[in-house]
C-alpha cells in the first residue's frame, strides 16, 4: 500500500482562505522538516503527505490541493510521471518539483511536463514559502538567471533539425497574439513577474493577469514556464 499520511479536514479547496499544500517526498524527514517550514506561515495549511508519485497523484486528485511540493526521485512513480499525470487531467494544482541538483536534466524534462517550477533542496526555509505563495498565485517559481539557463539547456539541447522545427512552430503560435499580448509573452520570456510586467508596460496587475491567461490559452501552454521557452524557441532558430 502506498505510503499516505492525509492531515486534511476538509475535501475542497479554500484558496481565498488558505494555500493547501501536498508534500511529495520519499524522505519522511524532508517532509517534516518542510512541514515545519511552512507551518511558520499561518496562510498555508499542509493537507497531505505522501511518499510516493502514485500516491502523490491520487491525493492530489482527491484533495484538490493549490500547490503540490514535488520531489523528483520516487519510488512506484517519480516526481516526473507523477507531474506529467496530473497535468495530463487538465487543470490541476501548481507543481513545483525538488531536487538536490540545479543542472538536473530531470527538472527540464519536468518544466516541459507543467510544472511551475523549481527549488534545490537545501535553499533557506524562507524560499518555501515563498515558492508556496507565489505559485499559488499564478507565478513561475524561477528567478530571470534560472529561467535563463534552464530554458537555453532546453532549447539548445535539441538538435538542429529538431530546433529548426520548434522555432518554427513557436514563430507561427506567438504569431497568433496581438501586440501587446506579445509584449506580454516576451517579457515573460524573460522572467519578469506580474508586477514587473505591469511597471515596464504600464499596466495594472488585475490586467498584467488577465492578459497572461489570455496567451496561455492562445499558445496552449500549461503555465509561465512553457510560454517562455516557447519564447526562446521562436529566436533560436539555426
Amino acid at each position: 500500500m502506498a505510503d499516505l499520511t492525509d492531515t486534511s479536514t476538509e475535501s475542497a479547496p479554500a484558496p481565498d482562505q488558505t494555500i493547501r499544500v501536498l508534500l511529495a517526498d520519499d524522505d519522511a524527514l524532508v517532509r517534516a522538516g518542510l512541514r515545519l517550514i511552512l507551518g511558520a506561515d499561518p496562510a498555508i495549511e499542509v493537507v497531505a503527505e505522501a511518499a510516493d508519485g502514485e500516491a502523490a497523484v491520487e491525493a492530489a486528485r482527491r484533495l484538490r490541493p493549490d500547490v503540490v511540493l514535488m520531489d523528483i526521485r520516487m519510488p512506484r512513480m517519480d516526481g516526473l510521471a507523477a507531474t506529467e499525470a496530473l497535468r495530463a487531467a487538465g487543470e490541476g494544482p501548481a507543481i513545483v518539483v525538488l531536487t538536490t541538483f540545479n543542472t538536473d536534466e530531470y527538472v527540464l524534462r519536468a518544466l516541459r511536463a507543467g510544472a511551475n517550477g523549481f527549488l534545490v533542496k537545501d535553499v533557506p526555509p524562507t524560499d518555501f514559502l515563498r515558492a508556496v505563495r507565489e505559485v499559488a498565485g499564478g507565478e513561475s517559481m524561477l528567478s530571470p538567471q534560472v529561467t535563463t539557463r534552464l530554458i537555453e539547456a532546453v532549447v539548445r539541447g535539441d538538435a538542429s533539425g529538431q530546433r529548426r522545427q520548434r522555432a518554427t512552430r513557436a514563430q507561427t503560435a506567438l504569431d497568433a497574439l496581438s501586440d501587446r499580448e506579445r509584449q506580454v509573452a516576451l517579457a515573460i520570456g524573460q522572467g519578469r513577474s506580474n508586477a514587473e510586467i505591469g511597471e515596464e508596460l504600464y499596466m495594472s496587475l488585475s490586467t498584467v493577469k488577465t492578459y497572461v491567461s489570455r496567451i496561455l490559452g492562445k499558445l496552449d501552454c500549461g503555465n509561465r514556464v512553457q510560454v517562455a521557452i516557447l519564447v526562446r524557441e521562436a529566436t533560436e532558430c539555426p
